[in-house]
């Protein structure tokens, strides 16, 4: 038995997803850009991204608040949470 369950599965198993994404390929630094840079090429990766899905759902379920997630800003996480509400 894990030491550790999220969302009903072991955390390796959750977080398997990480492993498959097309950031784990590329430079971290598009990702986290400084205030007011560009995301346009975190982006662009996050669209051919096959777990984006689970990539986004991540961010929001730990309220990750910096950085691209999903192919979303920490901006467009906060209004898709609110719109939700």
């Amino acid at each position: 038995m894990p030491d550790v369950v999220y969302l009903g599965l072991a955390v390796d198993e959750a977080l398997s997803w990480q492993e498959r994404s097309l950031c784990a390929q590329t430079d971290p630094e598009a990702f986290f850009p400084e205030k007011g840079g560009s995301t346009r090429e975190a982006k662009k990766v996050c669209v051919g991204c096959d777990v984006r899905a689970e990539c986004l759902a991540y961010a929001l379920a730990n309220d990750e608040r910096f950085g691209i997630w999903g192919g979303l800003s920490e901006r467009e996480r906060r209004k898709l949470k609110r719109r939700a509400v």
